[in-house]
């Protein structure tokens, strides 16, 4: 049977390699319902024309004209802003990817889950801000969660999840990003460009940046605690330069299961789109012969202390993860505007936690959408004041 699947924020990395597996498939095994995109118009109607689309949603407004132009002799229907973009996560399908970055990701995700179908979650930043309200929701439209990202669908692989007592730790791998070698003094005078300079992902900007900072580590840390149902004490992160091994599972008889592969997204997007079965992704296969060696080391929390806040707002409970979240995407977006320096981000999402603390419940319903959307906002505003005053 014909797979309906429709991508949310299909013009990102993600959502590239999601349509180059479709595109390489036989013809009938999947069809694209609907794609979403944040402000590429131009894009989206491309990958709407080439793909047939029954749908397409742009969230920025000021992009409507320049789509339907572009889209005005197809029967594609259009949508326009982020009420558009739940609609498209509306539309029947038997496979979503969640792929738009950020915590605006949030509301468009949960509509695809309560379809009750399988969601392949690449929009980590879900379970960050909401993950009380998020694996609820899971759990009460009986839709399968699965992970994309590489380290939690590494995890999915060799996890005994029928047997949590037999768990001891997950251990999550880290290339260290661009900055692993460099001095507290060197990172202070990094530049933009240096920053996106990935030596291993092609991620898009905001994740690569979140890499450099290992903030992209932090929100795993939260995102596994969610989705393995497990606290931060048995979870650990693990520098590992080649990214050989994409995560492990210790077992309390002491043996550890790894995933191996190629540093390639199109090898988890493939598991999660086949799921329950194996398709063919067209990824370069490990040569062991060729493989030098596989080294691991701890991160340094001070040079990098993006990922003891993570932690320290997974352990502090309540909105603390979604105030973290929030901070860290107002301060990234301001180094990538040239407006902060690199060290910055991480003085800003500290600062902004220690703002939010002293002045508000982290006792607040975190399983409210609500209620999570208000905190989000709030922290923003202060994590901007907070850009200013530096």
């Amino acid at each position: 049977m014909t797979k309906r699947v429709s991508i949310l924020g299909a013009t990102g990395s993600i959502g590239d390699s999601t349509l180059d597996i479709i595109r390489r498939a036989e013809p009938g095994v999947y069809k694209v319902v609907s794609l979403t995109a944040n402000k590429n118009a131009e894009k989206l109607a491309a990958l709407a024309k080439e793909f047939h689309v029954e749908f397409v949603a742009l969230a920025d407004e000021a992009g409507a004209k320049s789509l339907q132009a572009l889209l005005a002799e197809t029967q594609i229907e259009i949508g326009i802003g982020q009420g558009a973009l739940i609609e498209a996560a509306n539309r029947p399908a038997d496979f979503t990817m969640a792929a738009i970055i950020g915590a605006a990701g949030l509301e468009p995700t949960l509509a695809a889950v309560a379809q009750g179908n399988h969601i392949g979650l690449a929009n980590k930043e879900c379970l960050v801000c909401a993950g009380e309200t998020f694996m609820k929701a899971v759990a009460d439209s009986g839709a399968t969660l699965l992970p994309v990202d590489s380290e939690h669908n590494a995890i999915f692989q060799v996890l005994e999840a029928d047997q949590p007592d037999g768990v001891k730790r997950l251990i999550l791998t880290a290339s260290g990003g661009p900055f692993r070698d460099k001095t507290q003094k060197e990172l202070q005078s990094v530049t933009r460009e240096d920053a996106l300079n990935h030596p291993v992902w092609d991620m898009g900007a905001k994740i690569t940046i979140d890499s450099a900072t290992l903030m992209n580590k932090g929100l795993e840390l939260i995102e596994a605690s969610y989705l393995f149902d497990r606290p931060s004490a048995e979870i650990d992160v693990i520098i590992h330069p080649q990214s050989i091994i994409h995560s492990m599972v210790e077992y309390i008889d002491g043996s550890v299961l790894a995933q191996m592969g190629s540093p390639d997204m199109r090898t988890p997007i493939a598991y999660a789109l086949g799921w329950p079965s194996r398709i063919n992704a067209p990824v370069e296969r490990l040569d062991f012969a060729k493989i030098s060696q596989l080294s691991f080391f701890d991160p340094d929390v001070v040079r990098f202390p993006a990922l003891r806040l993570a932690r320290e707002a997974l352990e502090a409970g309540g909105c603390a993860p979604c105030v973290l979240n929030a901070a860290n995407e107002q301060a990234v977006a301001a180094f990538l505007d040239g407006r902060i320096g690199f060290t910055d981000i991480s003085k800003v999402v500290a600062k902004t936690l220690e703002r939010e603390s002293a002045g508000r419940d982290y006792g607040c319903n975190p399983g409210a959408v609500e209620a999570i959307i208000g905190v989000d906002q709030a922290a923003r505003r202060t994590a901007d004041e907070q850009i200013v005053s530096l």
